[in-house]
């Protein structure tokens, strides 16, 4: 799954100024022209996966909000969208390399991070595709599958080993016999 990088989406958006920026977040549904960009968040991702290998990466996340009383007939210009771009841009450096994720719901959709899928021109707008997140699997990533064997003789997904503890039995010494006995158990 390729993904867009915050450099590239800025670069398209920066061709597309006078359009009018819209989201399309499932088929035939478009995030409602009144939107907000209420922040633009960068989250700097840092997990350990079911092989044991540590990965890195940063998102940069763009929070839409469509407003209940939203009464606006276009959605905002590019242009817009890049003046708040470049107010955020003053107060946080966006890693240019960051992937891209748009966070949106609405009373009729649950709120997700999706990816912007393709920027499209439809007449005088600028149109992103939003594909929703998918959970994956790392190991199938570098070429292995679950539940295969890593270097170190463990399947990636396989259940952590238990220890074997051994059993240990209690005896009531008040009514152990005088005498211990070898093997008896009572020390």
């Amino acid at each position: 799954m390729e993904t867009i990088n915050w450099q590239s989406f800025k670069n398209e958006l920066l061709l597309h100024t006078d359009k009018h920026l819209q989201f399309r977040y499932a088929t035939d549904k478009l995030v409602a022209p009144s939107y907000h960009i209420t922040e633009i968040k960068q989250a700097p991702i840092t997990s350990v996966d079911c092989g044991g290998k540590m990965n890195a990466w940063t998102e940069v996340i763009v929070q839409l909000w469509e407003p209940l009383s939203g009464s606006a007939e276009r959605a905002m210009t590019v242009g817009k969208a890049l003046s708040i771009i470049n107010i955020v841009e003053k107060a946080m450096s966006i890693n240019p390399l960051a992937t891209v994720k748009i966070e949106f719901g609405n009373s009729e959709f649950d709120t997700r991070q999706m990816y912007p899928n393709d920027l499209l021109i439809e007449g005088d707008e600028l149109i992103v595709d939003l594909r929703p997140d998918q959970t994956q699997c790392k190991a199938i990533e570098r070429g292995g599958s679950c539940g295969t064997t890593t270097a170190e003789g463990e399947a990636c997904c396989a259940p952590a080993k238990t220890e074997v503890k051994t059993k240990v039995e209690l005896k009531n010494l008040a009514v152990a016999s005088a005498c211990c006995e070898p093997g008896g158990g009572c020390c």
